[in-house]
């Protein structure tokens, strides 16, 4: 069972969500929070596998919120709801330690698999967030992409898709390699590169 604390300061955000993860089997709700001051105490005292976090909220907001919980308990695993209102947050956040992005209106299907995700130590990224994050730092600090000879061919590829942004149903399709192939190409590229997640990987190949 997946214990999650959801944090937001918009009833019917966190109540949507509760219904959604009340109708699985495997994921159980054991707290809500309304802001990040309310979060903190309870993550410590109800000890989640996952943090749904909101970033925007008065007070203690998402960014700090999830630096303190993951200084007090580091296998929590902090996985940001966003807005397209929110990217000056995004790199703070995952400075701060967030797993992964999904966007707040991403299909039910989505966000339970982030959450699923999350609990097993992946970083899941919505596509049009990772593109953003990409986006805005390869604007910040233009680079080249680094010689990296022990590449096959096919992580090449992937390496480069990854790069522009591209779901793994994307990357499968472009390169028409099953969904798995792809899983298995980039986890060897996040070994081969040093980096802990997709965005760090996708960053990796513009030579940020």
């Amino acid at each position: 069972m997946i214990r999650v604390l959801l944090v937001d300061d918009q009833h019917l955000i966190r109540a949507g969500l509760r219904m959604l993860c009340d109708a699985q089997p495997d994921i159980e709700v054991v707290g809500e929070a309304d802001s990040g001051r309310e979060a903190i105490p309870l993550a410590g005292r109800l000890l989640p596998d996952v943090v749904v976090m909101d970033l925007r909220m008065p007070g203690v907001d998402g960014i700090t919120a999830t630096s303190r919980i993951l200084a007090e308990r580091p296998t929590t695993r902090v996985l940001v709801l966003t807005t397209f209102g929110d990217d000056d947050h995004l790199y703070p956040a995952l400075t701060a330690g967030a797993c992964g992005f999904l966007l707040k209106d991403a299909p039910p299907t989505e966000l339970l698999d982030g959450i699923r995700r999350a609990a097993v130590g992946d970083s899941p990224f919505s596509p049009e967030v990772l593109r953003r994050l990409v986006q805005r730092a390869v604007h910040a600090r233009p680079g080249s992409p680094p010689a990296l000879p022990g590449l096959t061919a096919r992580e090449r590829d992937v390496l480069n898709l990854v790069a522009e942004g591209l779901s793994n149903t994307e990357i499968a399709d472009q390169l028409h390699i099953g969904v798995t192939t792809v899983k298995t190409h980039i986890t060897s590229l996040m070994t081969k590169t040093d980096s802990p997640n997709r965005v760090r990987l996708a960053l990796f190949a513009r030579g940020v």
